[in-house]
């Protein structure tokens, strides 16, 4: 077991809770992002998400009217998943370059876990393969070329790409005031795209 895999599984009781200084700010605005940049997503709509952890997100996504589907590799993140979710949400035990849902979904998204992709653009295909309406990841532009993951998303079939900076920090609460100003932030052109040289992440959400 290597040691990121060995994190996971001793880690993943409360591990939402302990990931993020204000998880719930911090995944408002992710399930935010995520039906609402790109092609808006309608109530009852399925989120697929893989590599979803303890399924922290899978909260705030049905808090929008949406549903959720919820796939980890990890066997204690799904037990983890599916105590917090209940009936609420099917979650499963699944590698995210195999997994196909039982039937299509409007969207499929993928966080902090892109690097797990054994081949990016073969992932992008298979993707594509069942979701009908767009493939949202966040991608730091500091570990990966965003020029080369575009590229990617094209030789895949994605036509459409929307991006947005994310500027709600993973490891620091902030009051909700200043939380607002760095969600404006987000759409200030030139200014947000210097502060991503040093910190922060894109939402990408692509569809063909």
């Amino acid at each position: 077991m290597s040691s990121k895999d060995e994190q996971y599984t001793q880690g993943a009781h409360e591990w939402t809770e302990r990931s993020y200084a204000d998880a719930r700010a911090y995944l408002a605005h992710r399930a935010e992002l995520v039906q609402t940049l790109g092609i808006p997503l309608a109530s009852g709509d399925e989120v697929l998400d893989l590599a979803c952890g303890d399924g922290g997100l899978g909260e705030l996504v049905l808090a929008r009217g949406l549903r959720y589907r919820g796939v980890d590799s990890t066997p204690e993140m799904v037990a983890e998943a599916r105590a917090r979710l209940g009936d609420r949400a099917p979650i499963e035990l699944g590698d995210l370059n195999d997994y196909v849902p039982p039937s299509p979904v409007a969207a499929t998204t993928v966080f902090r876990a892109i690097y797990y992709a054994r081949d990016r653009r073969a992932f992008f295909r298979h993707v594509a393969g069942y979701t009908d309406g767009k493939l949202v990841f966040d991608l730091s532009p500091r570990r990966y070329r965003l020029d080369d993951v575009l590229d990617d998303l094209n030789v895949a079939g994605y036509r459409d790409v929307a991006l947005r900076p994310f500027f709600v920090p993973q490891t620091i609460s902030l009051p909700h005031l200043v939380t607002s100003a760095a969600t404006a932030l987000e759409r200030s052109g030139p200014l947000a795209r210097l502060v991503l040289r040093y910190r922060f992440t894109y939402f990408v959400a692509a569809s063909r």
